[in-house]
């Protein structure tokens, strides 16, 4: 029984480990409270751009098969991913900011002649 009852979590570390460059890296903590089972992953911050996808849309999908299995075993699933701080996200956002502006002047530019 204690596989069944632990089948989000397995499952959610086969994905995740599936698709991260450090399999070995990947933490699955497992709570359960009056809201449901809470699964808080962790991995290696160079492995969160893998994890989260553009837009989120890979976590998102982690998430919705998590609640099929969830309604599958009559729990709410969620997921946490835990975000260290030297996760490299924000430093790609700011690098395209400012790409962007750098266009837009030339663009300016082009329309004073």
């Amino acid at each position: 029984m204690k596989t069944m009852v632990e089948q989000d979590k397995q499952f959610l570390e086969m994905v995740v480990k599936s698709i991260v460059a450090n399999p070995d890296d990947v933490m699955v903590d497992r709570t359960i409270d009056e809201r449901g089972v809470l699964l808080t992953l962790k991995t290696n911050p160079a492995d969160m751009g893998y994890v989260i996808g553009r837009k989120g849309q890979t976590a998102q999908s982690i998430r919705t098969l998590l609640k099929i299995i969830g309604a599958k075993n009559n729990s709410r699933v969620n997921l946490k991913i835990y975000d260290p701080e030297g996760s490299n996200r924000r430093e790609t956002h700011s690098e395209t900011h400012e790409s962007r502006e750098e266009v837009d002047t030339s663009a300016l530019e082009d329309l004073k002649i």
